[in-house]
């Protein structure tokens, strides 16, 4: 079981003037990579529902789930640097912030998860992503130069 941390509360946002950023650990394994990059992307849009546009009908009228509005590149980061971009991050009231640790990581069920994090200091959190969706500049300014995941 996998579990976020976030910063801000739901809120609702100009999609077209936004950006949305996922960064994840570099060292992390392929699987663990894309779990962190999975559970932050889910978790950024019900923070900010409105990423997710529409359903859509087909040509053969099946309609399909709406799928998110804007880009949501997976970048990475050394682990140390993931947690000074989460803080600086948090540091503007423009931007919607999640965070993801090694601790959400390793718990098997959501219980799990609520019980150990009541125990631990959020200094005390490895964290090994964060997801980010703000105003352009805002993400651009935290993210623009990582490299994508590969």
């Amino acid at each position: 079981m996998t579990a976020t941390t976030s910063t801000s509360p739901t809120r609702q946002i100009d999609v077209s003037a936004s950006k949305c950023a996922v960064v994840v650990d570099e060292s992390l394994p392929t699987g663990l990579a894309a779990n962190a990059a999975s559970v932050l992307a889910m978790t950024l849009t019900h923070r900010v529902p409105e990423l997710i546009g529409a359903d859509v009908e087909d040509a053969s009228g099946t309609v399909h789930a709406g799928i998110v509005l804007i880009p949501v590149p997976i970048l990475t980061a050394p682990r140390a640097e993931v947690r000074e971009l989460f803080e600086r991050a948090t540091e503007d009231p423009e931007t919607t912030t999640i965070a993801f640790s090694s601790l959400a990581q390793s718990c098997k069920t959501y219980d799990e998860y609520v019980e150990r994090m009541s125990h631990t200091a959020t200094a005390e959190l490895g964290l090994v992503g964060i997801g980010v969706v703000g105003p352009r500049r805002s993400v651009n300014r935290l993210c623009g130069s990582l490299p994508l995941l590969r």
